[in-house]
């Protein structure tokens, strides 16, 4: 069974077309919903009707073995795309789940243990769909993001008071979704869908109506880190298009001159939105979080943990998150994990250098920059989360070209 979506088909520099064929296969698409769907950790966020938490623990943590199963349907043939970015994974993978079985915290570490190889299992189950030239799994995962964002829509619509309990940042009512991962996926859809369109991929009235409602979504968010890092994310790409298409040139002028004349008449406004009511002190201290940081290179740490780390945690310190990737890959994994983190990270930046300029290099660096610059103040390369979804994306538009199987 697949899914009509609309084709289009533009070249690519290499004069390799990228295609929009008419049909996703369904298999694929519901296991990345799936695997999507895992990567959305209950959060303590009060929805319009009350979810028990070991309901939303039930479905996000069957999500897994839902995507498993459905990856098994999809490729019987158990066939694989060995690539060097799953290679690193698989070694961090199983590495976190070595050190887990030594954990103070033995069954949550395992937990997330078992759970990382099984979501790297999955990405090796899909990865005969890395390559082709119907962006499937890029396809696949902005419905996921159309999916979460629907729902925060209708729910802001529904019961506002709920929608903006936190702060007055907009988070999910009908799914408890908190406002950063809801900053994070309207960046996401924001950037691709840009980038699709100075492609000549989707349609104007497509791009219209995503830009509108992206960038309405990221102002209600308040989310600072989300907006820095659609909008670098969204240069660097626009920068790789630059010489070869004249609409992105175009475009990248008057979003200049717009940008320039809208910050000089409207600075106060953007200045008080990007303060969201902290001083000065708070805003020089991350909100809090560099003294959380400076807490954990302070602590002292037997040198077996300082090398591999003390195993998979909810990414908290003393009680407190995080909220840096490497300081929480550091306490989790050690420098390995950390290294490990950097290499696959760097893999895909010299892919992207080395790939043909095209709308598949452009998109593929405007995720990789987004996850780099999120991953300052916000964790998820070195365990299951959107962030290694998004990189996985990026690993499979700059795979090379592959059989289209399974249409």
């Amino acid at each position: 069974m697949t899914v009509n979506l609309q084709a289009r088909t533009a070249p690519e520099a290499g004069g390799r077309p990228v295609a929009r064929p008419h049909r996703v296969p369904v298999v694929v698409l519901t296991a990345w919903a799936a695997l999507f769907l895992n990567v959305m950790p209950p959060a303590s966020v009060e929805t319009l009707v009350p979810i028990p938490p070991r309901l939303l623990q039930l479905v996000t943590q069957g999500a897994l073995v839902l995507a498993l199963s459905l990856a098994l349907l999809a490729n019987r043939r158990l066939l694989v795309r060995p690539t060097l970015f799953l290679g690193l994974l698989t070694v961090l993978a199983l590495a976190s789940f070595v050190v887990s079985l030594g954990s103070e915290f033995f069954l949550g570490s395992l937990y997330r243990g078992v759970r990382l190889v099984l979501f790297v299992t999955v990405l090796w189950l899909l990865s005969p769909w890395w390559g082709r030239r119907d962006l499937v799994l890029l396809r696949a995962h902005r419905l996921c993001l159309w999916g979460v964002l629907v729902t925060v829509i209708v729910g802001a619509a529904v019961a506002p008071g709920k929608a903006f309990a936190f702060e007055g940042r907009l988070g999910g009512a009908l799914w408890p979704v908190p406002a950063t991962q809801v900053a994070h996926f309207a960046a996401v859809l924001f950037g691709t869908t840009l980038i699709l369109w100075l492609c000549h991929l989707v349609t104007g009235r497509h791009a219209l109506v995503a830009v509108v409602v992206t960038v309405a979504v990221l102002i209600g968010t308040h989310t600072r880190t989300a907006l820095l890092g659609a909008l670098l994310g969204t240069i660097v790409a626009s920068a790789s298009l630059f010489l070869g298409h004249a609409r992105v040139r175009r475009f990248s002028i008057s979003t200049l001159i717009g940008l320039i004349v809208g910050a000089t008449l409207f600075a106060p406004q953007v200045v008080n939105w990007l303060a969201r009511g902290q001083s000065a002190s708070e805003a020089s201290r991350l909100t809090g979080r560099t003294d959380v940081w400076a807490a954990i290179a302070a602590t002292p740490r037997p040198l077996l943990e300082q090398m591999f780390g003390s195993g998979l945690s909810n990414k908290s310190f003393d009680g407190l998150a995080v909220d840096s990737n490497w300081l929480a890959s550091y306490v989790d994994q050690g420098w390995f994990g950390v290294l490990v983190e950097m290499s696959f990270v760097l893999v895909l930046l010299l892919a992207a250098a080395t790939h043909v300029q095209g709308p598949r290099r452009a998109l593929a660096l405007f995720l990789i920059v987004y996850c780099i610059i999120a991953s300052i103040t916000e964790t998820g390369l070195g365990d299951a989360s959107p962030y290694l979804l998004e990189l996985a994306v990026a690993a499979s538009l700059l795979a090379a070209p592959a059989e289209e199987v399974g249409r």
